[in-house]
């Protein structure tokens, strides 16, 4: 299938549900062939067979982001079906919010593992293939709740650190013809804010209604929202953009 992303192969963390799904979907709409891991074994097998179904070329595999055999693994295994690896989206992620006095040390270590030691596992098993090849995109899915969210010290921290990362790789890798970009999304409509709502007591619903009041263009965002943002840095053609973070949240956040 012809496309913005024909030829190129895509690799994405947490690709079965939410904003990872989106991303996935949008990349095989293009053109491109994808490879996915996740946790959830359900849910990625649910993601793959649909995508199958529409005439996709889609490798997956259940895989923890957080421990480093299990990526190289998943990363090599894909490279050895598609032959290349062009895209990395380090997705994966999970929440454990909490106030500061109330947060665990089990709360801060998870956070911390998925998003920053998996991205680093997922990027250091990528980058090599990329080095090889002169070519990569590296995208890091950060948030807006690293500029600071009551409840989310730990997530907050993390995503702040997703996008130092983001940038010591920019200037690390560039010189191979790899970028390295990240996209921090605002409020999305994904199954982590549900969990959200369900943690406070209110309905998704009423969390929705209420985020959306302080949104200046009157909406929430949706997973296609950060797609797109995604196949901007992923595109070819942004080549001279890197080390950037793009706040997608219906408004302006820094």
């Amino acid at each position: 299938m012809a496309g913005r992303f024909s030829g190129r192969v895509a690799f994405v963390t947490g690709g079965s549900r939410g904003i990872g799904r989106g991303i996935v979907e949008l990349f095989a709409e293009e053109g491109a062939r994808v490879a996915l891991i996740d946790l959830n074994e359900e849910a990625l097998n649910e993601t793959t067979s649909e995508l199958r179904e529409k005439g996709y070329e889609v490798f997956s595999k259940v895989a923890n982001v957080v421990d480093s055999e299990q990526v190289e693994n998943a990363v090599k295994e894909a490279y050895g079906t598609f032959g290349s690896i062009d895209i990395l989206v380090n997705n994966a992620g999970v929440i454990r919010d909490n106030l500061l006095f109330k947060m665990t040390d089990s709360d801060w270590q998870t956070v911390m593992d998925v998003h920053l030691k998996g991205s680093f596992n997922v990027a250091r098993a990528a980058q090599k293939y990329m080095v090889e090849q002169k070519y990569g995109r590296i995208i890091n899915i950060s948030s807006t709740s690293a500029l600071g969210n009551r409840g989310q010290a730990n997530y907050a921290a993390a995503k702040a650190g997703l996008q130092g990362f983001t940038k010591t790789l920019a200037i690390e890798l560039g010189r191979y013809g790899i970028t390295a970009n990240s996209v921090a999304p605002g409020f999305i409509e994904t199954e982590m804010t549900k969990e959200t709502a369900a943690r406070i007591g209110i309905t998704f619903d009423q969390l929705v209604q209420a985020s959306v009041a302080s949104i200046p263009v009157g909406r929430s965002g949706k997973p296609a929202d950060i797609a797109n943002a995604v196949a901007f840095f992923a595109d070819e053609r942004s080549s001279f953009v890197n080390g950037q973070v793009i706040y997608v949240a219906g408004g302006p956040k820094c």
